[in-house]
C-alpha cells in the first residue's frame, strides 16, 4: 500500500506508519529528507519508503517462520543427539572392520577443533600483546621523552618509532640487535638497551622532535676535544690509538648522546 501525502487528522494515518508523518499547519504530512515535497516530486520517495516498508514485513515474517520452526527445540538436546549418532556411526564402522575410516574421522575432528582453539589464543595474543605494548612501551616512552623535552607535536612519531623498535618477550620491551633474533646491548655492552637509552639515541639521531635537544647539536668540543685537545677530532671508542675507556665513561656521564654516536661510528 502505497503512503499518503497528507492526512488532516493523525487518527486517519494507517496504524504503524505515524512514524512516517509530522504535524505542519494543522495537518500531517509524509516526513521526506528536505521537508515537504510537492506531489509530482514525492513518487520517489514514495517508492523507497514503500520499499522499506516491504522489506520490514519481509524480514519479520522470516524472523516469525524461523521462530516456529525451531520452537521447542532444545540446542543442548541437538547437540547430545548428533554426539550420540556419532558414537552409533563409529561403532558400526568399528564391526564392520572400517578402523581407518573411524581413525581418520576422529582426527580430522581433533584437527579442526585445535585449529579454532589455536585462531582463538592467536587473536586473544595479538590483543594483549597489542594492550601491553600500549602500556610498555608506549606511555614509558612518551614519559622518558617528555623529561628530555620532547615537542608536544612529536609523540605519535616517538611512538611509532618505538613501536618499530621494541618488541616484547614475556612481556618484557626489548629491542632486538641487527640479527633480529638477540637483544640489543645498552651502554655498558652487555645488559639489554633500555627505554631510557633508546631515548637517548633517539633524541641524538631526531632532535627536531625535542625542545632544545642538547644531544642533537652538541659540537665537535665535547666529543674529540676532550679526548685530545686541538688537531683532528678523536673517537675514543674506535679501535686503536684513539681508544681510552676513561674518556668513554667521562662522555657517557656528561653527554651519552654524543657518546652513542661515537660509539656508533667507531
Amino acid at each position: 500500500m502505497a503512503l499518503k501525502l497528507k492526512y488532516g487528522d493523525i487518527k486517519e494515518i494507517p496504524a504503524g506508519d505515524e512514524r512516517f508523518y509530522v504535524e505542519r499547519d494543522g495537518a500531517w504530512v509524509l516526513d521526506l529528507e528536505g521537508g515537504f515535497v510537492e506531489k509530482g516530486k514525492v513518487d520517489e520517495a514514495r517508492a523507497k519508503l514503500d520499499e522499506f516498508r516491504t522489506n520490514n514485513v519481509a524480514l519479520l515474517r522470516q524472523v516469525e517462520d524461523l521462530r516456529k520452526k525451531y520452537d521447542g527445540i532444545d540446542p543442548d538436546a541437538v547437540k547430545a543427539a548428533l554426539e550420540e549418532k556419532r558414537k552409533l556411526e563409529e561403532e558400526a564402522a568399528l564391526k564392520a572392520g572400517e578402523f581407518d575410516k573411524v581413525l581418520e574421522a576422529r582426527l580430522r575432528t581433533e584437527r579442526e577443533r585445535a585449529a579454532a582453539e589455536k585462531a582463538t589464543l592467536e587473536r586473544e595474543r595479538e590483543a594483549l600483546n597489542a594492550r601491553l605494548m600500549t602500556i610498555q612501551v608506549d606511555h614509558a616512552v612518551i614519559s622518558s621523552a617528555a623529561k628530555r623535552g620532547l615537542r608536544p607535536t612529536a609523540g605519535p612519531d616517538v611512538t611509532a618509532r618505538a613501536r618499530g623498535a621494541f618488541v616484547l618477550r614475556e612481556g618484557v620491551p626489548i629491542v632486538l640487535d641487527t640479527d633480529g633474533k638477540t637483544a640489543k646491548p645498552g651502554k655498558d655492552g652487555v645488559a639489554p638497551m633500555t627505554l631510557d637509552e633508546w631515548v637517548e639515541q633517539l633524541a641524538a639521531a631526531a632532535p627536531h622532535l625535542f625542545e632544545g635537544n642538547a644531544g642533537g647539536g652538541a659540537s665537535g668540543n665535547g666529543s674529540g676535544g676532550a679526548a685530545g685537545g686541538g688537531g683532528a677530532q678523536k673517537n675514543p671508542f674506535r679501535k686503536g690509538a684513539d681508544w681510552n675507556v676513561t674518556e668513554q665513561m667521562r662522555l657517557l656521564k656528561t653527554n651519552p648522546a654524543v657518546a652513542e654516536r661515537l660509539r656508533a661510528a667507531a
